[in-house]
């Protein structure tokens, strides 16, 4: 583990909280109180770089808006995710802070209940589904679970309570219909703590609502809708209010970290600032809301979304890629900023990659002494490894510019590259191969704390996950031939006209209908008689492979 000593003593912080920035709106942004990381980081909230200062020592709470799981999760999906998954793992692993991590999961939404509805099952089954294939689609790209994921149909008792404490506040109001909107204009001009979130009162968007910038808590029911008990009546929350109730239940009225894609901050983010100091009638409820740029497909201006279905699925992208080569996409670039997906980052990803591991490989070569160098230039070696330490520390620690920290990386590289001089034989004197070994730790350690592992081999992945895939089909159509056989017995064995049982035919057409559907999947079943062959047809950069092996009783 790397960690920096100064953000590891930590500096406490003054108890006194004086506002020193301004938002939007005008509202102050206190300095929190607590300690000093030794990180500046980008707060929304302030527009500019502030210090990262924690409640508690070696702590940072952190809360994360989940996917709403109706769908497969695409690659804009993954880049947010991932993005901040380099985050507190620099955070965890460079500067000893340990990242209380909690995340949503809206498993009931407008958009599940429609796909229930195209599907014609419940809206249980679709978010169930989506939701382990989101966790399953996060642990093919290496992000660390949160310490918890926390459903929003598991929590609606604390919602409800949540929204029974904002009216008696006074700070939401019920309709007669069994609507309740959350009441903007009392809270003033602490409303609009990011860009483009002030509006001026005007008409209601709805005759239910006192002014057009109120939003929905809680709705009440519609037909065929789930809906859950409350004080008024029958209804599901606003989609805001998930996320403060959620937050509160795991850490009370005072959050250190919030983070999402941009297109959050208004006006999810902006809602649930305002939701959340209500409730907690307090002056500032987290204290830093960092947000993720958008992802574009092959330099349109357009985010890669669902909705204007130009999206690459998760599953569909790790087909030709590997994780590894999708985080060093991502550090390419800040957190914040816009990235661009194309195969030309892509390459320059791989090629990035490609160049740490012939380095590792050669050095090791040299340490092993299978690689002859002349002499090596070893103090200027060592003194680079101590620059490259500084420059990839000093560069995390100013809002985790991983792009700069890459760079640096990849500039101890080249100067290791520059000394790795093959000669024909050796010409004996003094080696060098500590200063290498350092190197290549060091190197590791830095791929490490990003979530880059260059002893994994794809190709072995796929070589195993190809035999399983084999050895699956050769027994699954080893019983489909016996069934088969068994269902296609004449009555009459000795006379191959005679009629088959009755009872045996659904077996039959059972055996027609896997062929069918595997057929689907790209695994082919041919039937010759009592024979049957099968092959596997899998799409490699565009190339068709077929494999096929014979089945006969």
């Amino acid at each position: 583990m790397i960690r920096s000593g100064k953000a590891l003593c930590g500096v406490l912080i003054s108890s006194c909280c004086v506002p020193i920035r301004h938002s939007v709106s005008g509202k102050a942004w206190i300095t929190p109180k607590g300690f000093d990381t030794g990180i500046k980081t980008f707060n929304s909230l302030t527009k500019q770089k502030e210090a990262l200062i924690l409640a508690r020592e070696g702590t940072a709470t952190w809360y994360s808006c989940g996917p709403t799981v109706y769908d497969h999760a695409h690659l804009g999906h993954a880049c947010s995710y991932v993005r901040f998954d380099i985050l507190q793992r620099i955070l965890t692993r460079l500067f000893g802070v340990t990242v209380i991590h909690a995340m949503v999961i809206t498993d009931i939404d407008d958009k599940i209940i429609r796909r229930s509805w195209e599907e014609n099952v419940s809206p249980d089954v679709i978010s169930r589904m989506y939701e382990e294939e989101f966790k399953i689609d996060m642990l093919s790209l290496k992000v660390v679970p949160p310490a918890v994921y926390l459903r929003v149909t598991e929590n609606m008792h604390h919602i409800v309570t949540f929204i029974e404490g904002i009216i008696r506040n006074g700070h939401a109001y019920a309709t007669k219909e069994g609507d309740v909107y959350f009441d903007v204009q009392s809270i003033g001009d602490r409303y609009g703590k990011f860009v483009g979130a002030i509006s001026p009162p005007g008409q209601s968007g709805s005759s239910n609502k006192r002014d057009s910038r109120d939003f929905a808590l809680w709705k009440r029911s519609k037909a065929q809708e789930p809906h859950w008990e409350s004080p008024w009546g029958q209804g599901r929350p606003g989609w805001h209010i998930e996320c403060s109730t959620v937050a509160s239940h795991m850490f009370g009225s005072q959050l250190d970290i919030h983070s999402g894609g941009i297109d959050l901050a208004f006006p999810h983010h902006e809602n649930e600032i305002a939701q959340s100091e209500a409730f907690h009638q307090c002056g500032q409820w987290a204290n830093y809301f960092l947000h993720s740029g958008h992802l574009h497909h092959n330099g349109s201006a357009e985010k890669m979304s669902k909705s204007l279905k130009n999206y690459i699925t998760i599953k569909d992208f790790l087909q030709s890629h590997t994780a590894e080569e999708f985080r060093m996409f991502c550090l390419s670039t800040k957190y914040r900023s816009a990235i661009n997906y194309s195969e030309g980052s892509m390459s320059e990803a791989r090629s990035s990659l490609e160049t740490i591991r012939a380095f590792i490989s050669a050095a090791q070569a040299y340490m092993k002494g299978q690689l002859h160098c002349p002499p090596m230039q070893e103090d200027l070696l060592w003194q680079r490894l101590t620059e490259a330490k500084s420059n990839i520390l000093t560069a995390l620690a100013d809002d985790f510019d991983t792009p700069r920290a890459v760079s640096a990386l990849m500039k101890l590289v080249y100067h290791g590259n520059c000394q790795l001089q093959p000669v024909s034989t050796a010409e004996g004197g003094i080696r060098s191969p500590a200063v290498f070994g350092a190197m290549v730790t060091y190197i590791r350690d830095v791929l490490d704390v990003f979530g880059i592992d260059l002893l994994y081999s794809r190709e072995a992945d796929v070589l195993s996950s190809d035999g399983n895939l084999q050895a699956v089909v050769e027994q699954l159509t080893r019983f489909r031939s016996e069934v088969r056989e068994f269902a296609l017995t004449h009555q009459d064995s000795q006379d191959k006209k005679s009629d088959l049982y009755p009872d045996r035919i659904p077996l039959l057409k059972s055996c027609d209908t896997l062929r069918k559907d595997l057929a689907l999947l790209g695994v082919v079943i041919k039937d010759r008689g009592t024979t049957s062959t099968w092959e596997i047809k899998q799409t490699q950069s565009g190339q068709t492979t077929t494999r096929t092996s014979k089945h006969e009783k």
